[in-house]
């Protein structure tokens, strides 16, 4: 499947290199969370990496440390990525789509993050995926897909490649879905997230 262009279009966050964009967004201070009083959160691994991945947003321990999937999410997003013999520190590229925790409510630390929220920080996600310019991308959970395609529905989109702009880009589930759902039976998450990844490697290999 393929779908028309996105990156290098006419977002309106433009940036000659990823290090300029970085320092812009780290000393942000008038963005749409920025009175949560939560620290902005980018990016972790190699930005030369042939994939990318994109997440939500900073959870509690991402917030502390200023890393995104440090958490628990995180250590079962290496793991998944260790089993199909990827170094998450060298192979990969990980960004978010909101970049701050967003605050919570009813005694809860954090709140998924809103459509506003996801649309205002939209343009700093598909420039980060610009100039990192990596063939696959790898959208994980309802608002990274939200945020690069405009839809919704993991369960449907998962494991679907869509060519666009160049590169190739697919929906997984986020980590802690697999968390909250920890069977392993076939047609499990777990066992879906396995296929995915698999394929993943396969489209990686035939890149390289």
């Amino acid at each position: 499947m393929s779908q028309s262009g996105l990156f290098g279009g006419s977002q309106s966050v433009k940036f000659d290199t990823l290090d300029a964009l970085i320092k812009a967004m780290t000393n942000m201070n008038d963005d749409l969370l920025a009175d949560a009083g939560t620290r902005v959160v980018i990016s972790r691994g190699n930005p030369n990496a042939k994939i990318l991945l994109v997440g939500e947003a900073p959870g509690p321990q991402e917030n502390i440390d200023g890393v995104p999937f440090i958490g628990r999410a995180g250590k079962m997003l290496d793991k998944i990525l260790e089993a199909a013999d990827f170094d998450s520190q060298n192979d990969i590229y990980i960004t978010n789509s909101v970049f701050r925790m967003p605050p919570g409510e009813n005694g809860k630390n954090f709140r998924k993050p809103t459509t506003q929220e996801i649309e205002y920080y939209r343009p700093y996600t598909l420039e980060i995926i610009r100039l990192v310019s990596a063939p696959i991308v790898l959208l994980m959970g309802n608002v990274a897909c939200q945020s690069i395609l405009g839809k919704t529905g993991i369960t449907r989109l998962r494991g679907q490649w869509i060519e666009m702009d160049g590169r190739w880009i697919m929906p997984i589930f986020h980590p802690s879905y697999l968390l909250r759902n920890p069977s392993k039976k076939p047609g499990a998450p777990k066992s879906l997230m396995w296929d995915d990844i698999r394929e993943v490697r396969q489209k990686y290999d035939v890149l390289k």
